[in-house]
């Protein structure tokens, strides 16, 4: 039994249009003007959708909050970017030789559920 709960803590959310294809849980990046859609593999995210519904998406974008993870992720800072299936992985290095994604606090690690809680 886990004693401690980060997630919600800090959390800041807001209302933007929502391409249809945004589901509730996933990453998701700026599409259009006030506008939030799916990311690929790569992108960098703009925050975790919580609802979406008569084409608005409510989006955390600061906060707490958990993600599914592809691959290992380590405790502490990071950079991630997402995983192309709603989820986050580590960040690899592009063209500048550094890692191009968002730096965020992993806090708690799940590897058999393949979850961790981020603050954004």
């Amino acid at each position: 039994m886990n004693k401690v709960s980060f997630e919600e803590i800090g959390a800041v959310a807001a209302t933007f249009f929502a391409q249809k294809e945004v589901k509730a849980g996933q990453v998701v990046k700026m599409t259009g003007n006030g506008q939030v859609g799916p990311c690929s593999a790569g992108d960098k995210f703009c925050g975790v959708a919580l609802s979406n519904e008569n084409g608005c998406a409510g989006v955390q974008v600061k906060g707490f909050c958990p993600v599914a993870v592809t691959g290992s992720i380590d405790l502490g800072w990071n950079v991630l970017a997402a995983d192309g299936a709603g989820g986050v992985q580590t960040a690899t290095a592009g063209a500048e030789k550094s890692p191009s994604g968002v730096e965020c606090l992993v806090v708690s690690t799940d590897t058999a559920g393949k979850r961790a809680v981020i603050c954004l």
